[in-house]
């Protein structure tokens, strides 16, 4: 029996200019989807929607490039559904509820194919405009959120059908690995006890100054410990410093890194002792997968994305509370799981292989009742 085949469609037009390998490499997050959907023996097919054609195959996935750009949402299904009807796929599974729109058009060209839509932070759509989505919502069998509680929104606002199928699915994963701490303490000059690493944007919506008086208030209980902060847009830049330089109690104990390389936030991570996010909402936090895959344990704020990522080897704090940040280090500091365990738990909840298996089940059950199987 031929293994299940799924089209992967990014209706989000890839950036003009860029070859099809050059846009892969620009998205990662679109081939480690497709790869680990593909390590469970699902047959893979990625089709993003470009300025032109092209086609390659890569670890077993087949990627294309649909020229669509500038054709109408009508035109830009019809191409897409043509491709998938021609790759004979079982399941089509759309990136982004924000693709509602093209997601229904598609429907509409391939109405024998279950379709699954992917949450990948997407908000509601205004009131006024519900009704319309609520519609476009219909064509999906099946969508999936990071974390249960990520659903609720869209289902109180009666957008998505009583009968849509709800899939739990980490929004992707991550290709760190764990590494010696001592080499990696060598190669990024980091150190502390405990070592303790934030990599996100300093902006509001993640909340460093909350992260900077929960370290602060630490710092009297954990004399030793040592922040260290990479990160890319910095709106809140010049507040970070006013706050880190008018307190002793962290000057000198916090550094800001900026922007660095992705590859070295692997280093980075495997130099930590602990991982801390601030952050207020999060569709997934590839920051703490990254941070998991490294072996450094999370101590992040209690949002359903995070509670659903961190099992029993994360500390989880209320956000916007610094002196709950500060006793969750503490804590952290004197008893914490192994690079070993946090490790064990990113194998066996988050890997490549593992988010595979949860993919692979969610096609097939939408693809058993497509086909008059129990629902």
């Amino acid at each position: 029996m031929p293994p299940l085949h799924v089209a992967q469609v990014n209706f989000f037009p890839a950036p003009e200019g860029l070859m099809l390998a050059q846009a892969l490499e620009a998205w990662p997050s679109l081939v480690d989807i497709a790869e680990s959907a593909a390590s469970a023996g699902t047959r893979v097919s990625v089709i993003q929607v470009a300025a032109r054609s092209e086609q390659l195959t890569r670890n077993g996935v087949d990627y294309y490039f649909v020229a669509a750009h500038d054709a109408s949402a009508t035109e830009r299904a019809r191409r897409v559904a043509r491709l998938v009807d021609e790759i004979k796929a079982d399941v089509v599974h759309v990136h982004s509820l924000g693709a509602a729109s093209d997601a229904h058009a598609l429907s509409l060209e391939l109405p024998h194919l279950p379709m699954l839509l992917q949450d990948h932070a997407d908000r509601l759509p205004p009131r006024w405009r519900r009704s319309r989505w609520r519609r476009w919502y219909a064509a999906a069998h099946g969508v999936a959120f990071t974390a249960p509680e990520l659903a609720r929104p869209f289902v109180t606002a009666g957008l998505l059908d009583p009968s849509t199928r709800l899939f739990v699915i980490p929004e992707s994963t991550s290709r760190f690995t764990p590494g010696s701490r001592a080499r990696a303490w060598e190669e990024t000059g980091l150190y502390g006890d405990p070592c303790v690493v934030w990599v996100g944007h300093l902006q509001s919506g993640k909340d460093p100054m909350t992260v900077l008086d929960g370290i602060a208030e630490a710092s009297t209980r954990l004399p030793n410990v040592q922040l260290w902060c990479a990160f890319g847009s910095a709106p809140l830049l010049a507040q970070v410093k006013q706050r880190i330089d008018g307190d002793p109690r962290l000057a000198g104990r916090v550094h800001l890194l900026g922007k660095v390389p992705h590859e070295r936030v692997q280093s980075l991570m495997r130099a930590a002792d602990i991982f801390v996010s601030g952050s207020h909402a999060e569709s997934c936090g590839y920051a703490v997968l990254e941070a998991l895959a490294c072996g450094a344990m999370p101590v992040v704020t209690n949002i359903p994305s995070f509670r659903a990522l961190v099992g029993d080897v994360g500390r989880l704090w209320p956000r916007g509370d610094a002196k709950a940040l500060a006793d969750a280090l503490v804590h952290s500091a004197a008893q914490r799981p192994s690079p070993a365990e946090v490790r064990a738990h990113f194998d066996t909840a988050l890997s490549l292989q593992a988010v595979g298996r949860r993919w692979a089940d969610a096609y097939g059950q939408l693809l058993h009742a497509r086909r008059g199987g129990t629902p």
